[in-house]
């Protein structure tokens, strides 16, 4: 518990956290470290933003953490820690870890398969910026919405085009059903919302997304849904058939035990 109380109390050092959760990343995380460190170093960015990254290996099967620390010494000025935990969580878990570590004003969420464009970050902050000037408690997320009818989403596999729409017709049922793409990769908490929502998730399989949401809301926490780039990567660890009947499992454990308020959020 002394990491809770530590990140209750502690203001921050830097102007952003990036988290990346990791489980069996060593084809993809490269490219993808590559190209945040390419963003979060260019001039313009770099001359205004303090930043760490905190690389999150859950429990991999293969070498993750060693790669992560070998391309981590490649940015000697660059703040880049890696965790590596012992079993493995689910993406949920750790990326959980990982907030609760972080030292950010704000706290970035984002996948280690690079499908989110990095850049739009900046598009992420300006809505934030607007949302929360003083970094009072808000969550900014990246939308794919505005993708399904372009060859992003057309491209996709059919089954998980299906999933994605039988997702959004529960989510409605659950209470998220106003945000219109809750499973993107991609997103922005201050760090008042993130010492409020993460001590009080529960969940740390894939539908992890949908309860940090629902948090929000029980908190009164304002929510914007921000365009963002996406392109499918291969190499996903979502298996469609298995992991659809734990997301339905899990939303209804969810909702359940938010709704008999054995699951809530209290307030700081």
């Amino acid at each position: 518990m002394i990491f809770y109380v530590q990140f209750y109390n502690h203001g921050g050092s830097v102007d952003l956290s990036v988290v990346i959760p990791a489980y069996n990343e060593t084809g993809r995380l490269p490219s993808m470290l590559e190209a945040t460190l390419a963003h979060l170093n260019s001039p313009a960015i770099k001359s205004s933003r303090t930043y760490e990254i905190l690389i999150v290996d859950d429990g991999s099967k293969d070498d993750t953490s060693v790669l992560a620390l070998k391309l981590g010494s490649h940015y000697p000025q660059s703040d880049i820690r890696i965790v590596t935990l012992e079993k493995n969580l689910g993406k949920g878990g750790a990326v959980r870890h990982g907030m609760l570590h972080s030292r950010g004003h704000r706290l970035l969420m984002v996948d280690a398969d690079g499908a989110s464009r990095f850049e739009d970050l900046e598009h992420l902050w300006k809505s934030m910026d607007k949302l929360a000037p003083k970094n009072e408690p808000a969550v900014a997320i990246g939308s794919r919405a505005h993708l399904v009818k372009t060859e992003a989403v057309v491209k996709r596999s059919l089954l998980r085009n299906i999933l994605m729409y039988g997702l959004h017709t529960i989510l409605r049922i659950v209470g998220v059903g106003d945000i219109r793409d809750t499973q993107c990769g991609f997103k922005l908490f201050t760090r008042r919302a993130a010492q409020k929502i993460f001590p009080a998730q529960h969940l740390s399989t894939w539908i992890f997304d949908v309860e940090l949401l629902l948090l929000a809301k029980q908190l009164s926490i304002p929510i914007v849904e921000v365009p963002v780039e996406w392109h499918e990567v291969a190499g996903s660890k979502l298996n469609i058939a298995k992991d659809s009947l734990q997301m339905l499992r899990d939303l209804l454990v969810l909702r359940g035990n938010q709704l008999v308020g054995r699951w809530k959020a209290v307030p700081l």
